[in-house]
């Protein structure tokens, strides 16, 4: 929850969005690095399959941070969580066409309700910024590529967290170093880095922002391999119910209208609504699993 807001300070001093995701990609592959080397940290080392195998979740990764941090610019913070809420709606229609099954009925109208959330508070936003919205939009399909492809990585190749932390940060830097150059971000993105490290706030803003980005990455894709992409995107839509209260107060930018607040309350409303049916749903195949173990023991 922190990090929209983090993000949201940081661009407001400091706008070269693709400098900032580099400096995040290159400060998670140096900790990495060398908290192998010291021994904190069991991940393998770089193999060439493997890489083949995890670039397109490098790429779509990265696209997702790239479109996220730029609709930021755009969109206030309430609307941009309620836009990322869609989330849980495409990964969803992901996992249907990947032979996931069909959702129940619950899940199915609470989804929908949350979609339909969207909707109305952007009626009611009168800030509307057609450009970033078309950037929200666009991240919300590439963390659901790569949420789901994460998944998939840790199941089928029994990858930990942290060397898919490692593996992604280091196949990013080589793309993510050619769009500073090839956007014009680079080298007056530099030039302003080192004028602003003058000012011990915005040090202390950027800091936070990498330590906090590579504590993120960590437990997402640990929540993604441990449970899967459906559960990652639940807790997002709960810590967004903080967020959306927080974001209307602090920052600014936001003109708030009644069909804004009611479509953000209806988004709410589905999202808890969509998180009691999934625990609804794993509560009724619990005594079924323990049943299971219970016969394997004997």
């Amino acid at each position: 929850m922190a990090m929209v807001f983090i993000n949201k300070a940081i661009l407001m001093q400091y706008g070269h969005s693709m400098t900032l995701l580099t400096l995040q990609q290159l400060a998670t592959v140096l900790l990495i690095h060398f908290g192998r080397e010291m021994g904190y940290t069991r991940a393998r080392r770089i193999d060439m399959p493997t890489a083949k195998k995890l670039l397109p979740v490098s790429l779509f990764y990265n696209a997702n941070v790239a479109f996220a941090l730029a609709s930021l610019k755009g969109v206030n913070i309430p609307m941009y969580i309620a836009i990322k809420r869609l989330t849980p709606l495409a990964v969803l229609i992901a996992g249907f066409f990947t032979g996931k099954g069909k959702p129940t009925t619950q899940v199915t109208l609470s989804v929908l309700l949350t979609a339909g959330g969207v909707i109305i508070a952007a009626l009611g936003d009168f800030s509307f910024d057609l450009f970033g919205y078309s950037m929200a939009l666009t991240s919300v399909f590439f963390q659901t590529m790569y949420l789901v492809l994460v998944e998939k990585s840790g199941v089928e190749d029994g990858l930990t967290s942290v060397e898919i932390m490692f593996y992604n940060s280091f196949l990013s830097l080589p793309v993510l170093i050619f769009l500073i150059m090839a956007t014009g971000e680079f080298p007056n993105s530099l030039s302003l880095l080192f004028a602003k490290s003058n000012s011990l706030s915005f040090l202390f803003i950027l800091i936070t922002s990498l330590v906090m980005g590579i504590a993120l990455n960590f437990t997402m894709f640990l929540c993604t391999i441990v449970n899967s992409a459906l559960t990652t995107t639940i807790v997002g839509v709960l810590k967004g119910v903080g967020s959306t209260t927080l974001g209307f107060v602090l920052l600014g930018g936001v003109q708030v209208h009644g069909l804004n607040v009611s479509g953000l309350v209806i988004n709410t409303a589905g999202g808890v609504w969509y998180s009691f049916a999934k625990y609804q749903q794993k509560k009724s195949k619990q005594p079924k699993v323990v049943a299971d173990i219970e016969a394997h023991r004997k």
